[in-house]
């Protein structure tokens, strides 16, 4: 495919694009990024088949992880072990090597806490270390830079995670602390995710025990909560706190945070302060975060983050399931035909669709889902793909990965064929349940 040179914002500056790409992200915008980030995303002009350039940061390996799919070509610079052999004594030795390859993606595998990403596949360019053919896993390491080849082309799933990549605004995730007597999670909240950042348990004495031994426990308790949320979130930039616990707990725990910036003169503490909000929830668990981030106050604040509209519409789902007007369908066959009869466009029509089903390595099963989001945006409705490691996604992980809102009524979308979808949301009362919901990221 052709590549045209535009001039960007910056003269110096030259954007290379596909030459029918002006749907998918404005030369500006490209310029922009390189511009405001040192050139973290470029377009990479010796690519073919729409390459791109990313140079590697643990707030970018997460969108190269929505980016990449099984099929996909990446290239980029990793370590190999080559065992050489000495002909003069027949010993053998081991060593790792540096080395550029290209392979073609069979898997890849995120590791939100420390924002690791690897991605698993087979040789298609050989050098004097490796064979064409040999299986190989790239682990992406900060600062170097990868490319990432599509020989289909970018669909307009990957163009709009491509999107969302460059609109990304790293300073405005949430910090939340959802705690409750001897117990803290401290979470970041971005649009597309939900990292769990740590966890704080501590033991308090007893109410019958003497009054100033439970003070102490919980000034201790409350020390080992700032401490470790300052190391966890990085509040030199200014960000919203949320702190939800059931009782007084987080109420106490902001005014905690006044005293000791009034005490130590801490501008910052003083600041995290002011800008926190208590929000009552039922336990000081994860999975709390669910019923907080539902809540007017949490709405209101975070209005314009994607998190908050996901969880809007994943309700809205929910509570025209309950009414059984024929509005709400979940599960791929039913949700196929709706969309097909168009009856998921304008007037309210809503498909929500889980970015999971776009990692499938089946590429027909790829494409079926593309088509989807597609149709329903040609007819006018609003396809939203949720990121199915955020608490929307999860929910909607229980219907299926896949729903949909209907712009009008229809009965009998399932007919007699058999729909293979997890149970309903049930409530989780223990931190077993936290985890199963943070498989790798809430």
């Amino acid at each position: 495919m052709k590549l045209v040179a535009r001039k960007g914002l910056d003269e110096e500056e030259v954007t290379l694009l596909p030459e029918d790409a002006e749907d998918m992200v404005s030369a500006c915008h490209f310029t922009l990024l390189a511009v405001e980030h040192r050139k973290l995303f470029t377009r990479c002009p010796s690519s073919p088949h729409h390459g791109l350039c990313i140079t590697s940061q643990p707030q970018l390996n997460w969108h190269a992880y929505n980016l990449i799919v099984p099929g996909d070509v990446v290239h980029g610079h990793t370590l190999r072990k080559v065992v050489t052999d000495n002909e003069g004594t027949g010993n053998s030795r081991s060593e790792r090597v540096h080395t550029a390859l290209a392979i073609r993606v069979i898997s890849t595998f995120f590791d939100p806490v420390i924002a690791n990403l690897r991605v698993s596949g087979t040789v298609i360019s050989e050098n004097e270390y490796v064979a064409m053919g040999q299986h190989h896993t790239i682990e992406i390491e900060a600062h170097r830079s990868l490319t990432i080849v599509k020989p289909d082309g970018w669909d307009s799933v990957a163009k709009q995670a491509l999107s969302q990549a460059l609109s990304d605004d790293k300073n405005g995730a949430l910090a939340a602390v959802v705690m409750q007597e001897g117990l803290a999670n401290i979470c970041l909240i971005t649009q597309y995710r939900t990292v769990l950042k740590t966890r704080i348990e501590s033991v308090i004495p007893k109410k019958r025990d003497t009054v100033s031994d439970q003070e102490a426990g919980m000034r201790s308790f409350y020390d080992k909560t700032l401490t470790s949320l300052r190391r966890a979130v990085d509040f030199t930039q200014s960000r919203p706190l949320l702190l939800a616990s059931p009782g007084f707990v987080a109420t106490d725990f902001k005014e905690y945070i006044a005293k000791q910036g009034r005490d130590k003169s801490d501008k910052i503490l003083t600041a995290v302060a002011k800008q926190a909000t208590v929000i009552h929830s039922n336990s000081g668990h994860v999975h709390s975060l669910n019923e907080v981030l539902k809540s007017p106050e949490v709405l209101a604040k975070m209005k314009d983050m994607q998190f908050a509209k996901e969880a809007i519409e994943i309700d809205r789902f929910f509570d025209l399931l309950k009414l059984d007007d024929g509005r709400a369908w979940y599960g791929s066959k039913a949700v196929e035909k709706a969309v097909g009869e168009g009856a998921v466009g304008t007037g309210g029509g809503v498909l929500l669709i889980n970015n999971s089903l776009f990692r499938s390595q089946d590429l027909a099963t790829r494409k079926q889902y593309v088509a989807l989001v597609d149709k329903v945006k040609l007819d006018g409705g609003d396809a939203r793909v949720l990121s199915s490691d955020h608490e929307s996604g999860q929910r909607l992980k229980m219907m299926g990965d896949i729903a949909a809102i209907l712009n009008y009524p229809m009965h009998d979308l399932d007919g007699d064929e058999e729909e293979e979808t997890a149970p309903v949301a049930r409530d989780r009362r223990d931190e077993e349940e936290d985890d199963g919901m943070l498989d790798s990221v809430i």
